[in-house]
C-alpha cells in the first residue's frame, strides 16, 4: 500500500491476533482480525458507559436528584472523558503506548464497581468520573489502532471501529431495561466482568501494536499531501468543530432526557421508554458503518453534509409527531447524524498527517466534552421550561451543517498531489 495512505504497513499474513490477521483475513491490507477486535472492545467500552444515563431514572429515585443534578453526573463523566483525551492523544502520538488501552478499562471496572456500591451522590459523581476517565484512555490510541489495521481504507476502518461502540451505547439501555432496573443498581457490578474481558482482548491488541509497528511508515503518513495553508487547516477545523457541537448537543438532549420525555408525553414506564431509546441507538449503530465507506466511495464532505443538514426536517418535526412517527423519526435521525462523525475524524485525520490520537483524542474529547455541558444545561432548561421545550430549540441545531460548504476539496487535492508524485 502506498505508505501516505496509513500508518503501518500490512502485518505478515497468517499470524494470528497477536502477530498479524488469521488467513483469509486480510483484504486489500486491512486487518479485519484487529479491526474486528478493537470494534467488540469498542462495544464492550461503550456498553458500560451508556449504562449510566440508562440508570438515571434509577439514580432519581435512589437519590432524589433533580434534573439539574441528573446533568451534573453527566458532565463529571464527559468533562472527566473531554480533558483527559486530547492530552492523552498527544502523548501517545509521541511516545505511544499499546498497553495503555487496557489500563484504560481497567479505570471503568473500577468505576462500574463503585456505581453499583456508592451510597451517597458524591460517591456517584466519583465513579462517573472513572468511567469517563477509562474513556478518556481507551479512544485516541484505539482510533490509531484502527487506522494501523485500515490499509489505507480509512473510512471502513473508523465506521467498523465506531459501530462496536455504537452498538455498545445502543446495548447499555436494553441491558439496564432487563437487568438493572429489575435488580437494583447494585447489579451494575456483574457488567465489571465485561470490562475484566475487554482487559484481556486489548492486551493482546497492545501486544499486535507493539510487533507490527513501522517507523518509517508512521513517518511517511506525515506528509502532508492537502496543499492547504494554515489558515486553511485552522477555518477547516472551526467548522468541523461547529459541526461536532451542533451533532453532539442534539444527541445529548436525546441520550439524557428521551427516556423522560416519552415517560412524560406519552405516559410510557421506564423500561419501555429504554426499548424506544434502543432504537434510536440502533440506528446509530447502522448509520455509523454506513458513513465511513460512503465516505471512502463518495467523499468525506458530501457525508457530512447530507448527514448534519439532511436530517434537520426530521428534528423540526419530531416534538410533533405522535408514539409511532416519533419512533420512526427518532430512527432516521439517529441513522443520519451518526453517520458525520467516522468522515469528520477521518477528514480531520487527513488536515493534520500524522497526528492520529491527537485528532482522535480531541474530537472524541470535544463530543464528550459538548455533550456534558449540554446535558447539564439542557437539564436546567427542561427544569424552567419542559422536556417539550428542550426539543423544540434543539430541533434547529442542524441548520448549521450548511457550513459543510466552506470545508476544502482535500480529497481531491490528495489525489492529484499522489498522481504527480
Amino acid at each position: 500500500m502506498n505508505q501516505a495512505q496509513g500508518v503501518i504497513e500490512t502485518a505478515p499474513a497468517g499470524s494470528g491476533l497477536d502477530v498479524g490477521p488469521a488467513p483469509g483475513a486480510k483484504v486489500g491490507g486491512t486487518v479485519f482480525t484487529v479491526l474486528g477486535a478493537i470494534s467488540f472492545c469498542h462495544l464492550l467500552n461503550d456498553m458500560m458507559q451508556s449504562m449510566l444515563p440508562a440508570i438515571y431514572p434509577i439514580l432519581k429515585g435512589s437519590f432524589d436528584l433533580s434534573f439539574s443534578q441528573v446533568g451534573l453526573v453527566t458532565l463529571v463523566y464527559q468533562i472527566t472523558a473531554s480533558l483527559l483525551q486530547p492530552l492523552i492523544g498527544l502523548y501517545t502520538d509521541a511516545k505511544p503506548k499499546p498497553y495503555s488501552l487496557s489500563i484504560g478499562m481497567g479505570f471503568t471496572l473500577v468505576g462500574l464497581v463503585l456505581l453499583a456500591t456508592a451510597p451517597s451522590f458524591p460517591l456517584v459523581l466519583a465513579a462517573a468520573a472513572l468511567v469517563g476517565t477509562g474513556s478518556s484512555v481507551f479512544h485516541p490510541e484505539s482510533s490509531r489502532v484502527a487506522r494501523m489495521a485500515s490499509g489505507g481504507r480509512h473510512g471502513l476502518a473508523q465506521s467498523l471501529f465506531q459501530v462496536g461502540g455504537n452498538a455498545g451505547s445502543a446495548l447499555g439501555p436494553l441491558l439496564a431495561a432487563f437487568i438493572i432496573v429489575p435488580q437494583g443498581r447494585g447489579s451494575i457490578a456483574w457488567f465489571s466482568c465485561a470490562a475484566f474481558l475487554g482487559m484481556i482482548v486489548l492486551a493482546r491488541i497492545g501486544l499486535w501494536y507493539k510487533r507490527n509497528a513501522k517507523p518509517k511508515a508512521a513517518k511517511a503518513a506525515k506528509e502532508d499531501l492537502t496543499g492547504l495553508t494554515p489558515r486553511q487547516v485552522g477555518l477547516a477545523f472551526a467548522i468541523l468543530l461547529v459541526l461536532i457541537f451542533s451533532k453532539y448537543v442534539y444527541l445529548a438532549s436525546i441520550t439524557s432526557y428521551f427516556t423522560f420525555y416519552l415517560m412524560q408525553t406519552f405516559g410510557l414506564s421506564v423500561k419501555a421508554a429504554q426499548l424506544h431509546l434502543f432504537i434510536f441507538l440502533g440506528a446509530a449503530a447502522v448509520g455509523t458503518i454506513a458513513g465511513g465507506p460512503i465516505g471512502d466511495r463518495f467523499g468525506r464532505k458530501h457525508v457530512i453534509w447530507w448527514s448534519i443538514l439532511g436530517v434537520l426536517p426530521f428534528t423540526l418535526v419530531l416534538p410533533y409527531a405522535n408514539l409511532f412517527w416519533t419512533s420512526v423519526l427518532s430512527g432516521v435521525i439517529g441513522v443520519c447524524l451518526a453517520s458525520a462523525f467516522p468522515a469528520i475524524v477521518v477528514y480531520a485525520q487527513e488536515l493534520m498527517p500524522g497526528k492520529v490520537g491527537t485528532v482522535a483524542g480531541l474530537f472524541f474529547g470535544l463530543a464528550f466534552g459538548v455533550a456534558g455541558v449540554a446535558a447539564a444545561a439542557l437539564g436546567w432548561l427542561a427544569d424552567l421550561t419542559s422536556i417539550t421545550t428542550v426539543y423544540k430549540i434543539c430541533a434547529y441545531l442542524p441548520a448549521l451543517g450548511i457550513l459543510t460548504v466552506f470545508l476544502p476539496d482535500i480529497e481531491g487535492a490528495m489525489k492529484r498531489a499522489r498522481q504527480a508524485g
